[in-house]
């Protein structure tokens, strides 16, 4: 837990699931699922914003975990632009991307003519350019250029662990760092957006005090997540910026619009947002009674801790009367989901100002 001398506490939800993307074969087992807090505070002497009830010991990934996004084609093109990105900044050779998850941007990269290896212990396909483990000093591996889509938040100690990379790197190179906007997070009161898994919340600021050249920094995928690329060389511990402190929304609470609470609650989104969102409207009083999502495998499966039953669209759609609510979970999907159902319904965005 926090100590009030070195840290100012944020936010705190109970008993969320410690792994919101992974999925379960029965509702038993996904109702029953590990479970743990959340203590959001800021660091008084780096600046930075973690979960200080977070235990990481409990962070086993396998291949139950998924958290697979590019089945959305939306999100396929989000892809296009960070492969032209990282191959704008750090070239076409000898990259490495830390935690590559299921491949499927090393694999874009790799058809791009990139030369790339990649390490993740959840990996499950048979490319023998990825390895089934972490990265770390100890491989004799480095690179022009390292890679972390959304490997950085889920880490315990940040700044040591990119001490670790650029060690293994031999201090030279860059790293391109992907992560999650918690200036976005805030702006939009999305709290269906703060999972147990995600020990880190950054801000764009952060980065600037982590390293001391940038080559690129923006924010991407509607303003969701910050794009960085910096020079392993120059990175050093943050230290806090008092003119420049994180804020966090007097109100961010969970808000259930009053119209949905004599309807039945659809969600639109078996992944982290609807996972979180699910549980807490649940415990708010209003369950959620469809989860809808476009990924083959996440449909058949039990979203954590409410044990609901991911649909596909045709499945979750068929008795659903024409006009009906459905809650989008993320508003940049909000286009092709109205493809997906022919636009018969009502959609809420959630995630917006």
């Amino acid at each position: 837990m926090s100590n009030p001398s070195t840290t100012r506490i944020l936010y705190r939800q109970t008993q969320l699931p410690i792994f919101q993307n992974r999925m379960y074969d029965s509702k038993a087992e996904a109702i029953n699922c590990p479970k743990g807090d959340i203590e959001l505070v800021e660091d008084l002497q780096s600046g930075l914003v973690q979960n200080a009830a977070f235990q990481p010991e409990l962070m086993v990934y396998d291949a139950y975990y998924q958290n697979e996004q590019a089945t959305s084609t939306l999100f396929q093109s989000h892809l296009d632009e960070i492969a032209d990105l990282v191959q704008d900044t750090m070239g076409c050779d000898e990259l490495v991307e830390v935690g590559c998850g299921k491949g499927y941007f090393l694999e874009k990269l790799l058809d791009q003519g990139v030369g790339i290896v990649g390490f993740d212990p959840t990996y499950e396909g048979e490319n023998p350019r990825v390895t089934r483990d972490y990265f770390g000093p100890d491989l004799g591996i480095s690179g022009k250029g390292l890679i972390l889509r959304h490997v950085l938040e889920h880490i315990y100690d940040p700044i040591a662990f990119l001490h670790q990379l650029a060690q293994a790197n031999g201090r030279q190179g860059l790293v391109y760092i992907e992560v999650p906007c918690f200036d976005w997070i805030c702006k939009n009161r999305a709290w269906f957006d703060i999972f147990y898994e995600h020990v880190n919340y950054f801000r764009l600021t952060d980065f600037k005090r982590m390293f001391g050249r940038i080559v690129h920094a923006d924010w991407v995928f509607g303003g969701q997540y910050l794009a960085i690329v910096a020079d392993l060389a120059t990175l050093h511990d943050p230290k806090i910026n008092n003119e420049d402190r994180a804020t966090f929304p007097d109100n961010f609470s969970i808000v259930i619009p009053a119209k949905s609470q004599a309807d039945k609650i659809i969600v639109w989104g078996g992944a982290s947002k609807g996972v979180i969102f699910s549980l807490l409207c649940e415990r708010a009083g209003f369950p959620v009674a469809n989860v809808i999502d476009i990924n083959p495998a996440k449909q058949g499966k039990y979203l954590a801790a409410t044990g609901l039953q991911v649909q596909s669209p045709k499945q979750a759609l068929a008795d659903v009367p024409y006009g009906s609510t459905i809650y989008v979970m993320n508003p940049n999907y909000l286009e092709e989901i109205r493809l997906f159902s022919q636009n018969k319904y009502n959609y809420v965005e959630m995630s917006n100002d």
